[in-house]
């Protein structure tokens, strides 16, 4: 039989059973009640008395603004074609702090992503960072293929790229954008504020993984950008495109250039240049790729200068088309210059003057004329002057003032040498012939209604200057092969021996052509410049003309244009070498 154990007895415990004073109890309840109302005060003090520093620390922590991106507008042609649009793509980022780090998963994901597991390594290796870009604007399948590797920390976010369905045939008008989406280089960069639209953004409260936990405050709605129209014609800019990078190749020439102007309206419905790149693989692009040359580049711009000084004398009553100018013996000394044409012709009317290109004919016509006149008309014409043309980088040319000029420089300037041009500043001053004398503003954006031109020549004096045109590419002429089947036309050629540092370089030359169709009612203006084709052929008659003829059969022909002459051109043994 187990015992029970002793009661206790707490009562006869001399501790228990002696009375605490009752301060005691008095002053432990107090330090309670005081260490309570500390943390009130103080709660009541971070709560509601000087909150801000903590709100502040807070909104650090996990408040976050988020970029809503604004749809960058589209660029479309005259047709409404895109040339540029923007769409959706995944880019791939990280928080450091927070990432798995997982050797085998990252070397997948290197690998994924086209990089060296050192490169990722590089980018993941502070690890204080809550985020970092890994790599932006990834293809679709490679963003499933990450997330399937179900990577802590690794996250995509959804981006805007911009896609050129046209490629390298417009990449000199569209330009590019980087991966930010801001316009650098064309119609991107010079419309950039247009087309980029403005973002939105949204402040949300994130948790330390990156999740969006709630929305604070309001949502502002991004502004999409919008859409800008071109004159451009893309089936004209490509068919350009491809036949003056056949023309370069086959002549191992530099570069090329083909301007196409409608003279009715001033608009451009093509400008392109070779070599090109595509606007959106911009790994290894040099500067010769993005030079939008036939706006960049100068050159002194040879015989196509003389219907212009020819038209001038016109409007001064100085001379008529029939007038017959004395050009034998083939030169025409000026101090110690000579002044040369390519063989003698003897007598030349002021019409077979401009058809035989020749120097001495449009010199002693010059030479009759105030320089003020000549510079005048060249600057009335666009020579000189900066285009009016939306585009980074146009060149002015240089034509320099009147009261420098000397005899033998103006001599010079009346067939082309001693002032520069580009291939835009040609096309557009050719645009005086075919629209009754007056200069149109340019335009790259298509137009609902044509500006008002400016007078620069008679209308009786333009149909004179254009009908010699017409000469040239007729029998005799220096530009047989301008000519295009089915259509009248009319041109002039041009060849230059290239400048370089202060002298001409050697035997390097430009050859170019600019010309007007149909001749009886032109409807555009089509300049052509090779520069410096190294395959025997290098005379703006044999390099340029062809790729006229074949531009403005193309272009007419989608214009809607009815042909106005015989279906085959007229074939002609003998073909005039331009003087220059």
């Amino acid at each position: 039989m187990i015992k029970s154990s002793r009661s206790v007895q707490y009562s006869s415990s001399p501790l228990l059973a002696s009375k605490t004073p009752i301060w005691r109890s008095q002053l432990i309840v107090g330090f309670i009640a005081a260490g309570f109302l500390g943390l009130v005060a103080r709660a009541a003090y971070v709560q509601v008395i000087d909150n801000a520093f903590f709100k502040r620390q807070g909104t650090v922590r996990f408040v976050r603004n988020l970029e809503l991106p604004a749809n960058r507008g589209r660029i479309l042609d005259r047709n409404g074609h895109i040339l540029a649009s923007s769409v959706p793509v995944p880019s791939i980022w990280a928080s450091p702090e927070d990432i798995e780090r997982d050797p085998v998963k990252l070397k997948s994901l290197s690998k994924l992503l086209d990089m060296s597991p050192a490169e990722l390594e590089k980018k993941l290796k502070d690890e204080d960072k809550n985020f970092v870009w890994i790599k932006r604007q990834v293809d679709e399948s490679v963003a499933k293929q990450i997330e399937a590797l179900n990577i802590k920390g690794v996250y995509a976010r959804k981006e805007y790229k911009r896609i050129y369905p046209e490629g390298e045939a417009v990449a000199h008008v569209v330009g590019f954008t980087n991966v930010e989406n801001l316009g650098q280089e064309g119609v991107e960069l010079t419309f950039n504020k247009d087309l980029g639209g403005k973002s939105g953004s949204r402040r949300v409260i994130k948790d330390r993984l990156g999740r969006v936990v709630e929305d604070v405050g309001e949502m502002v709605p991004p502004l999409d950008g919008r859409d800008l129209q071109l004159s451009i014609d893309s089936k004209v800019q490509y068919f350009a495109y491809e036949k003056i990078k056949e023309t370069v190749i086959a002549n191992k020439a530099a570069a090329g250039s083909v301007v196409v102007l409608d003279v009715q309206t001033g608009e451009i419905l093509a400008l392109t240049n070779y070599p090109s790149y595509a606007p959106g693989k911009r790994g290894s692009l040099s500067g010769a790729q993005l030079r939008n040359r036939a706006l960049t580049d100068t050159f002194e711009p040879g015989s196509t200068m003389k219907p212009l000084v020819i038209g001038l004398a016109l409007e001064k009553g100085i001379v008529k088309p029939e007038t017959m100018i004395q050009t034998a013996p083939g030169r025409l000394q000026m101090g110690s210059a000579t002044i040369t044409d390519s063989h003698p012709h003897g007598m030349l009317s002021v019409n077979e003057v401009i058809q035989k290109s020749s120097n001495v004919g449009t010199v002693k016509i010059a030479m009759q004329m105030q320089p003020q006149d000549m510079w005048e008309i060249f600057t009335q014409m666009g020579l000189g002057q900066k285009p009016q043309v939306p585009f980074p980088g146009a060149v002015s040319g240089k034509v320099r003032a009147y009261k420098t000029w000397r005899p033998i420089e103006q001599a010079t300037m009346s067939y082309g040498y001693g002032l520069s041009t580009s291939l835009f500043q040609l096309a557009q001053a050719y645009s005086v012939f075919a629209h009754d004398g007056e200069l149109l503003p340019v335009s790259l954006i298509k137009l609902q209604q044509p500006a008002a031109g400016a007078r620069v020549l008679s209308s009786k004096n333009a149909a004179a200057v254009l009908n010699m045109l017409h000469m040239v590419a007729g029998p005799g002429g220096t530009a047989v092969k301008a000519q295009t089947m089915g259509y009248s036309v009319g041109g002039k050629t041009g060849t230059a021996h290239k400048v370089e540092g202060k002298g001409y370089a050697g035997k390097k030359y430009r050859g170019f052509f600019v010309g007007i169709a149909p001749i009886e009612n032109p409807r555009i203006v089509v300049a052509v410049m090779v520069d410096e084709p190294t395959n025997g052929l290098y005379f703006g008659g044999d390099v340029a003309a062809p790729v006229f003829s074949q531009t403005v059969q193309q272009t007419l022909r989608l214009m809607g244009v009815q042909p106005d002459m015989a279906v085959k051109p007229q074939v002609f043994t003998q073909v005039e070498k331009e003087s220059f």
